[in-house]
């Protein structure tokens, strides 16, 4: 038998080599990460949520083809759901898991009142309804003073625990994060493979065939619009038990297309494409903190150049974690 048939090939070399230096990457930065100075780990945090924010907005705009700009409002939700629930605000304190699964809840309810009114809307009237919407919550919020506290938002929020154990400091809140995102991460990337997510790739490649052979797009949409939410409102919970106060300016137009360009740069439709982009678009800024205002000129321009280059993003949707996982394992 000749040695081109019993050797693996270049190509499978080189996916092998990848998905070992990927895994092994990532691997690494999760086990050091709780070692680091309180700042690293903090930083660590803010990227575990974005990640988190990321695979729950990508569920719409990466699997379903809806450009959703109002995802922050989600977010929102569940911050401000924590806020009310664990402070001296409504004097209620409820424990972190009773509070998170009620976030979860309201950001269901949340999603699918959004998504009834724009069922038929496509592109770019899509994304202006939905850039309306989170305004309007952010608004609310900040005009609201007898709940929410308006301009100053609420302070004095109760520290997380979960069995009486306190999620309070930078490297407990890490690993809060941590479990979270590979939870969500896969259990939304078994979403994908199931007949819902199906589903949803038909919606993203075409509408009207996807009606055409069956598909009840309405239900499909709902439940993009309805998981997407749910997924933004956890992490808006954990958000507001690690900082302990919640405010209106944490939850702009600013958040949700940074968001946005987290899925674009990083990859559309690929979880390992949306940590990509969250680490450049996170990360990055933070160490080039020292170049003050020119920083964000750096980051304008790389992020011009890198859709030029990768137009498809930084990740491509046909490397995902199926191919990686296969790639270590040669199966």
């Amino acid at each position: 038998m000749s040695s081109a048939i019993t050797s693996p090939s270049a190509k499978t070399q080189a996916l092998r080599l990848t998905a070992f230096l990927v895994l092994t990457a990532m691997v690494a930065l999760i086990v050091a990460t709780p070692f680091l100075p309180n700042y690293y780990i903090r930083v660590a945090n803010s990227l575990l949520i974005y990640i988190l924010l990321g695979i729950g907005l990508n569920i719409v705009i990466g699997y379903a083809g809806l450009l959703d700009l109002g995802f922050v409002a989600f977010y929102a939700v569940g911050a401000y759901t924590y806020a009310l629930l664990a402070s001296p605000q409504l004097d209620l304190h409820l424990p972190f898991l009773v509070i998170v699964c009620i976030a979860a809840f309201l950001g269901m309810i949340t999603g699918v009142l959004l998504g009834i009114p724009v069922l038929k809307l496509r592109g770019d009237y899509l994304a202006i309804v939905t850039l309306g919407f989170g305004e309007i919550i952010r608004i609310v919020i900040n005009n609201v003073d007898w709940l929410t506290g308006g301009p100053k938002g609420i302070a004095r929020l109760d520290k997380a625990s979960i069995l009486g154990v306190d999620l309070a400091r930078p490297v407990e809140i890490y690993w809060l994060l941590l479990v979270t995102v590979l939870g969500v991460g896969l259990f939304v990337w078994r979403l994908e493979r199931s007949i819902l997510g199906k589903a949803w790739a038909a919606i993203r490649e075409d509408q009207d065939a996807a009606r055409g052979i069956g598909i009840n797009t309405t239900t499909a949409k709902l439940a993009a619009f309805a998981t997407s939410a749910t997924i933004g409102s956890i992490a808006g919970t954990i958000f507001a038990a690690s900082q302990r106060f919640v405010s209106p300016e944490s939850f702009s137009l600013q958040e949700s297309v940074l968001i946005v360009l987290m899925i674009v740069i990083g990859g559309i439709g690929n979880i390992l494409g949306i940590a990509a982009g969250a680490a450049i678009l996170i990360l990055l800024p933070e160490m080039l903190r020292e170049l003050a205002e020119w920083r964000i000129l750096f980051l304008g321009i790389l992020m011009v150049v890198l859709i030029i280059v990768r137009p498809a993003g930084i990740v491509p949707r046909s490397f995902g974690p199926e191919k990686l996982i296969r790639g270590l394992f040669g199966k």
